[in-house]
């Protein structure tokens, strides 16, 4: 798939990794792959991507370790990815299973090309955990499902292309379920909403900035990260330390020492890592409607998921709408691989 066939249901579904969803080169024809690869490579994006979340949530807001610092848990977690890029980098020059990914490099000039994208992409990342952490994990794809919404506008402003009337119905299934599940959530938060609300508008201007920053670096999604992942860890950094949050850790935090929370929150940055290779694993031994209906699987998996791990409470509205979230996310994703099929 070309740059700009980025496929924007992968970006909507995987916005919860620490790094730049990958670019998908676009295949004339869908190869045959044993059936038993391909369950192994879904099955494998679905464990990390719901890891991504859950783990995240558990640091954010757990009685157990309460870490509720969005912005250095983001820090952290890019700093932790950097390392295993440049580690995964550095095995692919002796082993050939890891050579998908470059050697590290770091040109200023390519660099000053590539930041407007990492900004976007801190905004994207920082909006995305203050969104986790004042909603509940039911109510997260409902908060954040106006990316679509704002892909189609920014679309059509930046690249001037336009959306298929089907598309825009799609759209409007999953508006309707936003304001159903917004009325209908019990423990609402007009904080989570708006942080949901600015992640899907990040999200989308993510997804539009990756098609034109490419070229760049000659198409590499792989060289891309080097440099995206180590940007947004220099900008964050006064970000984080003006925010007042690690002065409020060093005073607050009583379990800094406790070995296992480092291990957690390590653990948690390799699954934002290992996000970007399931993606890559998905795009080159599955089919593009594979990815759509594994997408909305995993969507509607998670909200079950929380809703039994967190026990938390969902009304007939909060359902209702949450239903029409995914249904409509799912039928958009549908309507986008008929679409480029067609082409």
């Amino acid at each position: 798939m070309a740059a700009r066939d980025i496929e924007m249901s992968r970006v909507d579904e995987d916005r919860e990794a620490f790094l730049p969803a990958p670019a998908q080169q676009r295949r004339t024809t869908e190869p045959q792959y044993p059936p038993a690869l391909v369950a192994i490579v879904v099955a494998f994006y679905f464990i990390i991507s719901l890891a991504v979340v859950f783990l995240n949530k558990f640091i954010l807001s757990s009685s157990e370790y309460k870490f509720p610092y969005p912005l250095f848990v983001t820090w952290f977690q890019l700093l932790v990815a950097l390392g295993l890029l440049v580690a995964w980098a550095k095995l692919g020059q002796y082993k050939a299973a890891f050579s998908i990914i470059p050697p590290y490099e770091f040109n200023l000039s390519i660099a000053k090309r590539v930041a407007p994208l990492t900004v976007v992409y801190v905004l994207m990342l920082a909006f995305n955990n203050l969104c986790l952490q004042y909603v509940e994990v039911t109510f997260y794809q409902v908060a954040r499902s106006l990316s679509i919404h704002f892909s189609i506008l920014f679309t059509y402003l930046i690249l001037g292309k336009k959306t298929s009337t089907t598309a825009i119905g799609a759209c409007g299934i999953v508006f309707l379920g936003f304001l159903v599940g917004s009325y209908g959530e019990i423990n609402f938060s007009w904080e989570g909403l708006i942080y949901g609300v600015g992640s899907s508008a990040f999200v989308a201007l993510y997804g539009i900035y990756v098609q034109k920053s490419l070229a760049i670096v000659d198409n590499n999604q792989w060289r891309l990260l080097h440099y995206n992942t180590t940007l947004a860890i220099l900008i964050l950094f006064p970000v984080v330390m003006l925010s007042g949050e690690v002065s409020e850790i060093l005073d607050n935090v009583q379990f800094l020492g406790d070995i296992g929370f480092w291990v957690l929150m390590t653990f948690t940055a390799a699954t934002g890592f290992g996000i970007n290779i399931a993606m890559f694993l998905q795009v080159k031994y599955t089919s593009a409607l594979t990815n759509t209906i594994s997408g909305t699987a995993k969507a509607c998996v998670q909200t079950l998921l929380a809703a039994l791990i967190f026990r938390n409470p969902i009304s007939f509205m909060n359902g209702v709408g949450i239903f029409l979230a995914l249904f409509g996310s799912g039928y958009y994703g549908y309507v986008r691989y008929m679409e480029r099929m067609t082409k």
